[in-house]
C-alpha cells in the first residue's frame, strides 16, 4: 500500500504507513526470504519519499537530520537486500538439489527490481554528494565484503570499478586505511564543514554473511586496492563478454565492451602510475577478446607493449592501428620511432615515413614530422652502409629531407638541430654552425643542441669555448653522461689529465647516487675500486690504484674480484676443460630479475643517452658510439652472450636490474682508462680496464683498451692479439682496426695492414688517423703518390675533426 502511495506521489500517506506498521521493529529472524524482500523495499521506498518530502524548516540541523535518516534508510534497505538475496539462493540451490533433474528456477533468474537496486545504489552517491567520502568508501566495502551472489554478481563489478576510481582519483596514501580497520574519525577526504560520524548509527538483528577467515587477502594501500578491485573487475568482464556478431546481440555486446573498456582504461592508470608495463600488456592483451575492430584497445595495447620494451610487437599492433584508422600521422610516425630505435628496422622506418609524407593534404600538418623521420632513417642507413658511394648517396637524401622538413616547419628547434646534425656529419662544419644557432634560437635549454654546438666549436679547434658550451648544459642536465663524456675528452685537451680524471671520478659519483642498484663488489662482482674511488677526498690520479697485472695484486684481491690476468684471452675460458665444468653455471640469468632492483618512481632516469646508438640499437655496446653499422647489431648479441657467460664463470651473482646502468658504469671506467693511458699510466689504467672487464668481460671495447695498455708497456705481440679478439667480436671497429694495422705496419707486414686499413676507410671514411696510417703503410710500400693524396686527406679530415665524434648524439624521433 506504501509503495502505491509512493508511485501515486502521496509520499507523507507511504511515511504515516510506515509508521503505523512499525517498521523499524519488524523481525528479521526466523522469517521466510519474501518478507526479507518486503522490508528491503520497504525501507528504500522510505527512504525515496524522505527525499522528495522538502524540509519543514530551514535550519542546518534539520537538513543534516533528514539527510541522515535518508541515508540509514537506504543503507538498512541495501544490507538486508543482500541477506535477501543470500537466502533466496540458498533456498533455491537447496532444492535443485533435494530435488531431481526436473527443471526448476535457475539462481541467476532473480532479478534485483528498482526498489531494490536503490536500496543497495543510494547510500554511497548520498554519501559522496554530501562530500563525506570516508563513508562512501565504507559502504562501498561493505557491499562488496558480502558474499556473492549471482544475482549481485553485475552490480558488484560496477561497484568495484567505482571503489577502484575513487581510490586512483580521490585519495592518496596518507588517507587510506585498509578495508578491516575502522574508518579515521577524521579525515582529510571529508567535506570539513560537514559534521558526523564515520561509522553506523544503526544495528540490525540479522546481518548478511561476509567473507572472514585467517587467509583472506588484505591491502595495504590504495593502488594495491584499486589494481586488487580492477583485476576482480576484468575477470568477471572477460567471463560475461558478450562476442558474438549477429545484429541481435549488437546493443549487448556494445554494453558488454563499455564496461571492459572503463575497466581497461583505469587498470592503465593504476598499473602506468607504478611503471608496471609488463603487466599492464599482459591485461591488454586479454582484452584482445573485444577488440575487432576496436581501435582503442588496439592503440592502448600497442603503446603498453612501448612501455614494457617489447618493441618487434608494438610494431606489429601499430600497424593494425594504421589499417583502423588510415587518416592518422601519429601511428606511423610511432611505428617508425620504434623501428629506428633499439629494433633498427630501417627499411621498416623508411616505409612508415613515407606513409606520412604520401599522405596528401589529411596530415599536411605531419607532413614536416614525416620528412624528419625519413631523414633520420636515410641518416641512420648512411652510418650503416659499407661502401663510401652509398653513403654519399644517403647522406644526401637525408640533407634533402632535413631541408625539407624544416622548409615545411621553421618553428620546429628538432628540424634545425637535424640539419644541422646531418651536416655535421658531412663536414659541413659553417653551415652546420648557422642551423645549430637556429636551433638553439628557438630552444634554447635543449641538451642535445648545445652538444652539437660544443662538438662544431670543437671541431673549429675551439676547444676552450666549447667546454664552457658543455660546462653550461651540465649545469642545466647534471646528470647527462654522454655530455659528461664529451667533458672528459675536451678537459684531456685543453685543461689537462687531472681536470679529467675528476670529472670521472664525479661521475661515479653520480652513478652511485642514481641508480638504487647493489655495488658490484657486494656480490663478488668487481672490486671494492667505485667505493674506494668515490670515498677517497684526493683527485683521482693522486690515489693508488691496483696493478692487475701484477700476480700478487690478483691473488691478493680474488676475493672480491676474479679477474683474469693480463695475457689470458678471455676467449680461453671457452676453451679451458676445468672451466666447461664450472659449478657455477647455473648462475647464468637472463634477463635480469624485474625484482633485483628498487622501483625508481617518478625520477627521470641520467640520461647516457637514450640513444639507441650508445647500445648499438638495443645491445650493449660500450664506448664506441661512432660506428654504428648493421654488422654491429650481430657483434653486439655475440658480445652480449659472451659477456653473460663469461660473467657467470667468474662470479656466482649475475649482475642485478636493468643492464643500461651498467652499461654507463663500464663507459666510466673505460673513458678513465683511457686519460691514464694518455698520460703513461699503464697500472692505472689496467685497474680501470679490469673494472670494466669485470661488467662485460666480452666487450669489444674493453678488449681494445686492453689492447691499448698492452700497447703502452711495449708488449706488441700481447696488443695485437687483444685488437684481433676485439675485431672477432666486432669486425667494423675502426679503432681496433687501425691500432692493428699500425702493429703490423711495425712487424713489417705491409700488406695485410694495409688491407685492414682500406677496409676501415669503407666503414668510416672521415677516420683521419685511418687515412694517416693508410698513407704511412703506402709510403713504407713505396707508392708515394698514394701515400700522398692519404695524407692530405688525413689533413684535411682532421682540420673539422670534433673531439668527439659527431655520431655519438642520439638520432631519435
Amino acid at each position: 500500500m506504501a509503495k502505491l502511495n509512493y508511485v501515486e506521489g502521496d509520499y507523507k500517506e507511504a511515511l504515516n504507513i510506515y509508521a503505523r506498521v512499525g517498521l523499524d521493529d519488524l523481525p528479521l529472524t526466523a522469517v521466510p526470504p519474501y518478507r526479507l524482500r518486503m522490508i528491503a523495499e520497504a525501507y528504500a521506498t522510505k527512504g525515496l519519499c524522505l527525499e522528495k518530502l522538502p524540509v519543514s524548516s530551514s535550519t542546518s540541523n534539520l537538513h543534516v537530520d533528514r539527510e541522515q535518516d535518508v541515508i540509514t534508510c537506504y543503507e538498512k534497505a541495501g544490507d538486508i537486500a543482500l541477506l535477501y538475496l543470500q537466502e533466496i539462493e540458498r533456498v533455491i540451490l537447496t532444492n535443485i538439489q533435494n530435488r531431481s533433474p526436473k527443471p526448476g528456477p535457475a539462481p541467476h533468474d532473480q532479478e534485483l527490481g528498482f526498489f531494490l537496486e536503490t536500496g543497495l545504489q543510494r547510500a554511497h552517491v548520498l554519501y559522496f554528494k554530501n562530500g563525506n567520502l570516508t563513508r562512501g568508501v565504507g559502504r562501498f566495502r561493505e557491499i562488496l565484503r558480502a558474499v556473492e551472489t549471482r544475482t549481485t554478481q553485475n552490480l558488484r563489478m560496477t561497484i568495484a570499478r567505482q571503489l577502484a576510481e575513487i581510490l586512483l582519483r580521490g585519495m592518496c596514501e596518507q588517507s587510506y586505511w585498509n578495508p578491516l580497520e575502522d574508518p579515521p574519525c577524521q579525515s582529510p577526504l571529508d567535506d570539513p564543514l560537514r559534521k558526523g560520524t564515520n561509522t553506523k548509527t544503526y544495528t540490525l538483528t540479522r546481518k548478511a554473511r561476509v567473507y572472514s577467515g585467517e587467509n583472506i587477502f588484505c591491502p595495504q594501500e590504495n593502488t594495491e586496492e584499486a589494481l586488487l578491485l580492477l583485476l576482480i573487475s576484468e575477470s568477471m568482464a572477460n567471463r560475461d563478454a558478450v562476442l558474438s556478431r549477429i545484429p541481435e546481440h549488437k546493443s549487448d555486446r556494445l554494453i558488454s565492451l563499455q564496461s571492459a573498456s572503463v575497466v581497461y582504461d583505469l587498470l592503465t592508470i593504476a598499473l602506468g602510475r607504478r611503471g608496471q608495463y609488463e603487466m599492464l600488456s599482459e591485461c591488454l592483451e586479454r582484452a584482445m577478446k573485444f577488440a575487432f575492430e576496436e581501435f582503442q584497445l588496439w592503440y592502448q595495447f600497442a603503446l603498453s607493449l612501448m612501455a614494457a620494451g617489447k618493441s618487434a610487437r608494438a610494431v606489429k599492433v601499430l600497424k593494425e592501428c594504421i589499417r583502423l584508422k588510415p587518416d592518422d600521422a601519429t601511428i606511423p610516425l610511432l611505428a617508425a620511432k620504434l623501428c629506428m630505435g633499439s629494433l633498427h628496422w630501417l627499411e621498416e622506418a623508411e616505409k612508415f615515413a613515407k606513409t606520412v609524407v604520401d599522405a596528401g593534404e589529411k596530415t599536411s600538418e605531419f607532413k614536416a614530422k614525416g620528412y624528419l623521420a625519413l631523414g633520420l632513417t636515410y641518416s641512420l642507413q648512411a652510418t650503416d652502409a659499407s661502401l663510401r658511394g652509398m653513403q654519399e648517396v644517403l647522406q644526401r637524401k637525408a640533407l634533402l629531407a632535413f631541408q625539407r622538413a624544416h622548409s615545411l616547419s621553421p618553428t620546429d628547434h628538432q628540424a634545425a638541430f637535424y640539419l644541422a646534425l646531418q651536416l655535421a656529419i658531412s663536414r659541413q662544419i659553417p653551415e652546420a654552425l648557422g642551423y645549430v644557432r637556429q636551433a638553439l634560437q628557438l630552444q634554447g635549454d635543449d641538451a642535445n643542441s648545445l652538444h652539437l654546438l660544443a662538438l662544431l666549436l670543437s671541431a673549429q679547434k675551439h676547444y676552450h669555448d666549447a667546454l664552457n658550451i658543455i660546462d653550461m648544459a651540465l649545469s642545466e642536465y647534471p646528470e647527462n653522461f654522454i655530455l659528461l663524456f664529451s667533458k672528459v675528452k675536451l678537459e684531456s685537451l685543453c685543461r689537462g689529465p687531472d681536470e679529467a680524471l675528476l670529472t670521472c671520478k664525479h661521475m661515479l659519483q653520480i652513478w652511485k647516487s642514481c641508480y638504487n642498484l647493489t655495488n658490484p663488489s657486494d656480490s663478488g662482482r668487481g672490486s671494492s675500486l667505485l667505493d674506494r674511488t668515490i670515498a677517497d677526498r684526493r683527485q683521482l690520479n693522486t690515489i693508488t690504484l691496483p696493478d692487475f697485472s701484477d700476480p700478487e695484486t690478483v691473488s691478493a684481491s680474488s676475493s672480491s674480484s676474479s679477474s683474469l690476468s693480463r695475457t689470458e684471452s678471455p676467449l680461453h675460458l671457452f676453451m679451458s676443460p676445468h672451466l666447461r665444468s664450472h659449478p657455477k653455471l647455473d648462475t647464468f640469468v637472463w634477463p635480469p630479475a624485474a625484482h633485483s632492483f628498487r622501483d625508481p618512481g617518478p625520477r627521470q632516469e641520467p640520461s647516457l643517452c637514450n640513444s639507441p646508438e650508445v647500445y648499438f640499437h638495443g645491445f650493449p655496446s660500450l664506448f664506441s658510439v661512432s660506428s654504428v653499422h648493421a654488422t654491429s647489431v650481430a657483434a653486439s648479441r655475440v658480445e652480449q652472450a659472451l659477456s653473460e657467460v663469461a660473467s657467470s664463470l667468474q662470479s656466482s651473482a649475475p649482475k642485478q636490474g636493468p643492464l643500461h646502468p651498467w652499461m654507463t658504469l663500464a663507459q666510466i671506467w673505460l673513458h678513465a682508462a683511457e686519460v691514464y693511458i694518455g698520460i703513461g699510466k699503464p697500472a692505472e689504467a689496467t685497474a680501470c680496464t679490469q673494472e670494466a672487464a669485470n661488467l662485460f668481460p666480452m666487450s669489444h671495447n674493453v678488449l681494445y683498451m686492453r689492447g691499448q695498455v698492452a700497447e703502452l708497456r711495449g708488449n706488441l705481440d700481447e696488443a695485437r692479439r687483444w685488437y684481433e679478439e676485439a675485431l672477432s667480436i666486432s669486425p667494423t671497429h675502426v679503432k681496433s682496426m687501425q691500432r692493428l694495422a699500425l702493429i703490423l705496419h711495425q712487424l713489417g707486414r705491409y700488406s695485410l695492414a694495409e688491407k685492414i686499413l682500406r677496409d676501415a676507410v669503407q666503414v668510416n671514411s672521415t677516420a683521419h688517423e685511418v687515412w694517416n696510417g693508410l698513407g704511412e703503410v703506402l709510403q713504407a710500400q713505396g707508392n708515394d703518390a698514394a701515400a700522398t693524396e692519404c695524407f692530405l686527406t688525413a689533413l684535411e679530415l682532421e682540420a673539422s675533426s670534433p673531439a668527439v665524434p659527431f655520431t655519438i648524439i642520439p638520432r631519435v624521433l
